[in-house]
């Protein structure tokens, strides 16, 4: 609970720059609950007008009609005001909540991204936002509304008699009793829900995305057993949450038929005794029902509210995660880069207990081609991630330029150097639009000069629409060549000052391959690269090979020294050609 009332009071603090229209709301929530508690007492004087024969004053229940019509005509338009200030509020702060959840997700480390599942931080940002709106909405519309129902048919009923007024007021802590407890239970399984439904979205958007792979190793059984036991979890708090919820509305309702069968008793001896009139007990019985209904639409409301609490709690957990290293108070911004990079004395790793790098130190000149090689594991793409500041070494430090990285902006750092991954990633648009993501002012005859360098301009023009053929999520249906050549044609458009090569040309047909690796040796004059490749044909021309084993250069040299050396680099070498390495 102590959980459930800080989410609220963060809640409130996103709620109160609305301040406008929540006084609005509310002001319309008053005329609304005033007008529809004043027609009763205006049917109570009608029928008085109407107890008799020989009695009926058509003149004044004429007047009476009248009035009830702008009565209700009030009200209608009141309601409709409230509404819309309700919703407004509602989806004002859902879109701010996505919106800080968004722009937090850009700034967190990616040690967070690669501990969390891709489908489980959707499930964050969409299906529980969406869960808090519906009870948000709810909460405005009803919560407010009910509250001064409530009030208002008592201040009404103790205008006609204070002591079927009393009797009421003595049975109602019995239905908030009632509300409390069940509310209580409610919240820890609706979370249990929530977090349950973000592992099954996980789960959905691995095996949708992997799919080939799943039906490739004859995995489908395992995936439809893993999700029928989350499924099974999932509907085991569901049903738990929505029993719970589903007795609320039952329980506050035969405790309300109590407090009406209370006042209909209680108003039927006053009545006899003169004490008040048919009219007034008529109204009396119609308080009665408009002052337990709120508290049937209050315990719903509370319910709902207790699933967009545990939603809430979950968005905020992730808009509140620590993110990264914020930039050093005076970072400067890298320019007129000479490719210099010095790593000196350099420890991480990613697991405190668990080291990878250490003590690790290189200078890389200006324009020199770094290679990195080593088995599976050895640290190669963590030295790229460290150079890119995708994470912030332990210790040691790296400088470019001859300035720590740390003492820089990260987005200078990152311009200055182009990356192409094994890993291609294309966003949803044109192929111009993937194209010029790193130079978004190119010119049409730059964007094809760049497009013929990495040999992607023939498929593209026998593209529907040429450069501005609108292509899916993730590339749609391009082949993993074709997505490979447009992410290399992106890196020969912007021409960065240093490039990281990851394994760039793993997808792409040996003669492209060729082509294209001629195209990246004009491109790499003069710019400093750094070249992770498994395939040591690829990185034969390169100035220097770092050959990498637990988070370690072993070796060092180019292609011809490494070979005499007959180390590890060269049973590396040989073993790709089946070959015995030489002793």
């Amino acid at each position: 609970m102590k959980k459930n009332k800080s989410t609220f009071i963060k809640l409130l603090g996103r709620i109160k720059k609305h301040g406008f229209f929540i006084v609005l709301s509310l002001i319309m929530a008053a005329v609304t609950v005033a007008t529809t508690l004043y027609v009763p007492i205006l049917v109570g004087r009608g029928i008085d007008c109407i107890l008799g024969p020989d009695n009926v004053d058509f003149a004044k229940i004429a007047k009476i009609l009248v009035s009830i019509g702008v009565v209700v005509g009030i009200t209608a338009l009141s309601q409709w005001l409230m509404n819309i200030c309700n919703n407004r509020i509602t989806y004002e702060v859902t879109r701010d909540i996505r919106n800080e959840a968004i722009e937090k997700i850009q700034i967190l480390p990616l040690k967070y991204i690669d501990g969390h599942s891709y489908g489980e931080i959707v499930s964050r940002v969409i299906a529980d936002v969406d869960q808090f709106a519906d009870g948000l909405l709810m909460g405005f519309t009803q919560f407010f509304t009910g509250v001064m129902t409530i009030l208002g048919t008592l201040i009404f009923m103790l205008t006609i008699d204070a002591r079927i007024t009393i009797a009421v007021v003595v049975i109602t802590p019995v239905s908030l009793l009632v509300a409390s407890f069940i509310a209580k239970k409610t919240f820890s399984m609706f979370k249990l829900q929530s977090e349950t439904r973000g592992e099954q979205t996980a789960l959905i958007d691995e095996m949708i995305g992997g799919q080939k792979v799943v039906k490739a190793y004859g995995y489908e059984d395992e995936a439809v057993s893993k999700f029928d036991e989350i499924n099974g979890r999932l509907q085991k708090y569901s049903l738990k949450a929505i029993f719970f919820s589903s007795i609320t509305n039952p329980s506050t309702r035969f405790v309300n038929s109590l407090v009406y069968a209370s006042v209909a008793i209680v108003g039927a001896f006053s009545a006899i005794n003169g004490g008040i009139t048919v009219g007034q007990l008529s109204s009396f019985l119609s308080y009665a029902n408009q002052y337990t209904k709120p508290f049937n639409e209050i315990s719903g409301v509370v319910t709902e509210l207790q699933n967009a609490l545990a939603c809430a709690a979950r968005i905020f957990e992730l808009i509140e995660e620590e993110p990264e290293m914020p930039e050093a108070e005076n970072a400067v911004e890298l320019e007129n880069v000479d490719g210099t990079v010095d790593l000196n004395d350099v420890c991480f790793s990613y697991v405190p207990d668990k080291k990878l790098i250490e003590d690790f130190n290189l200078y890389v000149k200006k324009g020199q081609r770094i290679a990195i090689v080593g088995p599976t594991g050895c640290g190669k793409t963590t030295v790229i991630n460290l150079l890119m500041r995708f994470y912030d070494v332990n210790s040691g430090s790296i400088d470019v330029s001859g300035v720590d990285i740390r003492q820089m902006t990260r987005h200078s750092l990152r311009q200055g150097f182009g990356m192409v991954l094994q890993e291609t990633w294309l966003k949803s648009g044109t192929i111009r639009e993937n194209i010029v993501m790193g130079k978004p002012d190119a010119t049409e005859e730059e964007i094809v000069k760049a497009a013929k360098a990495a040999h992607s301009y023939g498929f593209i023009k026998r593209m529907p629409d040429g450069f501005d053929t609108i292509i899916g999520e993730d590339g749609g249906s391009l082949s993993q060549g074709q997505k490979q050549l447009l992410c290399i044609t992106r890196i020969m458009l912007a021409k960065p000052s240093m490039l990281i090569l990851d394994e760039a040309t793993s997808s792409i047909d040996t003669r492209t391959e060729i082509k294209i690796q001629n195209a990246f040796a004009k491109l790499m004059e003069g710019r400093t690269s750094f070249i992770v490749a498994h395939r040591l044909s690829t990185i034969q021309s390169a100035d220097v090979i770092l050959v990498m084993k637990d988070g370690h250069i072993i070796e060092q040299g180019n292609h011809e020294e490494l070979l005499k050396q007959n180390g590890f680099y060269n049973k590396l070498y040989y073993s790709q050609f089946d070959m015995t390495a030489k002793a």
